[in-house]
């Protein structure tokens, strides 16, 4: 029998009823999940959202943003990572790329020449190393210029806990900050730790660098889901062969490995190591776990962002995650988890004019600071080239060689050659960028000098800014085992998703545009952490739907 209510009765029932199943704040947890996936941009994050069943699919049943960003213009690892855990874009953090130029930092090289690259992860020693390479220089928080969650978390109360971990050292440097307990990365050979701090490597990490090298040694053939097989097919790169069918890396090959599946494994497997040492959750503060995982980057530069290798990879990270979360559930500690990226990516041009872009093009080699610089030299008869810079795009530095009365020409002339280009969407002089505000707007109307100014450090960034357009890879010569990167200022670079989830959350999806600095003060929010507004540039999200708020 149907009982029908109606006026004041039914609406004082309903209102009941509505406050009861209002979801409200979570409790603190007892450990905050920082999760970083390198390259994973929100298109990716999208296009295989159907086919998650593991630890991606848990997350899209919490809170989703699928219109993050990372907002400035250096879209690259070092940057990127550098804001998720700050509250604050590179311009405040310092970190403007991923490496840069000192012209006042003259250092040695091994073979009798002189550099003025700058490491983000770095502490500047007496001579310059080569840090594309793994090892060879000193690892180092040194140029984060803000705190962390964790360095917060710590100076609030110093029995919190602090774990970073991944597969590159800037990305758990820049996410594990100044003062965190353990902070490891894979040096190439194995998952080590700052070098005054060996002795705080767990135990197991010894026993879990031999499965490493073991698995390096031993190539293992990596599955086709049913869902990736359509997209194996081989690309065409001009007179450097091919790229697109899944192949059996050569034994021994440590730098293909880290482009599969396993290599996020071991990673995973490093932190769960770490986390059972620490007993992370278990003491009387709230802790934090923070873990990126490399091998989508390593996939997306080897072969592209648009093939069965992605495909693959994104399915088995998946994977890894549910394996994540399945121990943290055997813990029976409360914890609350955030998940984004540091960038996104694009798919190789090649790949890309087959699939209806036909603008998809290589950036032109002569676009290089050390042709253009090359051309100055000569034109305006100096003995030294008077550019510094190692790329087609990005900060460019004038040398300390050049002469005083001859600089500001020089610039004019630099800017004038890459305004030229056809290439060239824009180039911002330090002036322009110095006299441009901190963009206030939703990131997703940010112009092009505003996402330049976010990115910018009048200590450390160029005299210039050279903006490539957009579809134009600066990868000139794919031979070199990239083919495919990231970097720049478009869409396809910016776009990350931001995920959060605890046990109970009553999930929603929010589609306007956020940025990845809004992660610190939200997850501060959840453990009642005060963070001055004035020291970061994001803003508290707020996770829970109804009235309540966990923003304060």
């Amino acid at each position: 029998m149907k009982i029908w209510l109606c006026g004041a009765s039914a609406l004082v029932l309903a209102a009941s009823a509505s406050a009861q199943q209002a979801p409200a704040k979570p409790e603190t947890p007892k450990l905050i999940v920082a999760i970083a996936v390198d390259q994973f941009s929100s298109d990716i994050f999208g296009e295989y959202r159907d086919a998650y069943t593991g630890g991606l699919k848990l997350l899209t049943q919490g809170v989703v943003f699928p219109r993050g960003h990372q907002g400035h213009a250096a879209t690259e690892t070092c940057p990127g990572h550098s804001t998720i855990l700050t509250g604050s874009r590179p311009s405040r953090t310092g970190i403007v790329a991923n490496d840069w130029q000192d012209p006042n930092l003259p250092r040695p090289t091994a073979k009798g020449g002189v550099s003025y690259d700058i490491y983000c992860a770095e502490k500047p020693q007496g001579t310059a190393t080569n840090f594309m390479a793994s090892g060879g220089y000193v690892v180092s928080p040194h140029f984060l210029k803000v705190p962390t969650l964790g360095d917060r978390m710590k100076a609030a109360n110093p029995a919190a806990r602090v774990l970073s971990v991944s597969g590159k050292d800037r990305g758990a440097v820049m996410m594990g900050g100044h003062n965190s307990d353990l902070t490891m990365w894979w040096d190439g050979k194995g998952f080590t730790t700052y070098a005054d701090r060996l002795a705080s490597l767990p135990a197991g990490i010894a026993s879990l660098n031999v499965r490493a090298t073991k698995a390096i040694a031993k190539p293992k053939p990596i599955g086709l889901p049913a869902r990736c097989t359509r997209l194996s097919q081989a690309v065409p790169l001009d007179k450097y062969g091919d790229v697109g069918v899944l192949k059996l890396r050569k034994a021994g090959d440590a730098s293909r490995w880290r482009a599969t599946p396993e290599f996020d494994s071991m990673t995973l497997d490093a932190a769960l190591t770490a986390v059972d040492t620490m007993k992370l959750g278990q003491g009387s503060a709230t802790d934090l776990l923070a873990i990126s995982f490399s091998a989508t980057d390593y996939v997306g530069h080897s072969f592209g962002t648009a093939g069965a290798e992605t495909c693959s990879q994104v399915l088995a990270l998946d994977k890894t995650l549910g394996r994540l979360f399945a121990a943290l559930d055997k813990t029976k500690i409360p914890y609350a988890v955030t998940l984004t990226a540091d960038h996104g990516g694009h798919d190789l041009p090649e790949r890309n004019r087959t699939n209806g872009l036909p603008a998809a093009e290589r950036a032109d080699i002569k676009l290089s600071a050390m042709l253009v610089g090359a051309g100055l030299q000569k034109q305006f008869g100096l003995t030294d080239n008077p550019l510094l810079g190692r790329a087609n795009f990005g900060d460019i530095y004038l040398s300390t060689k050049v002469p005083a009365d001859k600089r500001t020409a020089i610039r004019d002339a630099a800017v004038a050659l890459y305004r030229a280009h056809r290439q060239v969407e824009a180039v911002f002089t330090k002036d322009e960028l110095s006299a441009t505000p901190s963009p206030t707007r939703p990131v997703d109307e940010w112009s092009l000098i505003e996402r330049a100014r976010a990115s910018f450090d009048p200590e450390r960034s160029g005299d210039f800014l050279v903006l490539l357009k957009e579809y134009v890879t600066p990868i000139p010569d794919p031979s070199m085992g990239y083919v495919a990167t990231h970097g720049s200022v478009w869409g396809y670079d910016r776009r990350v998703p931001m995920l959060f989830w605890w046990k109970g959350v009553s999930g929603f999806e929010q589609p306007n545009a956020v940025e990845t600095v809004d992660i610190l003060p939200t997850l501060a929010s959840l453990i009642n952490l005060p963070v001055p507004a004035a020291e970061i540039d994001g803003r508290c999200l707020d996770l829970v739907q109804g009235q309540d708020s966990n923003c304060p």
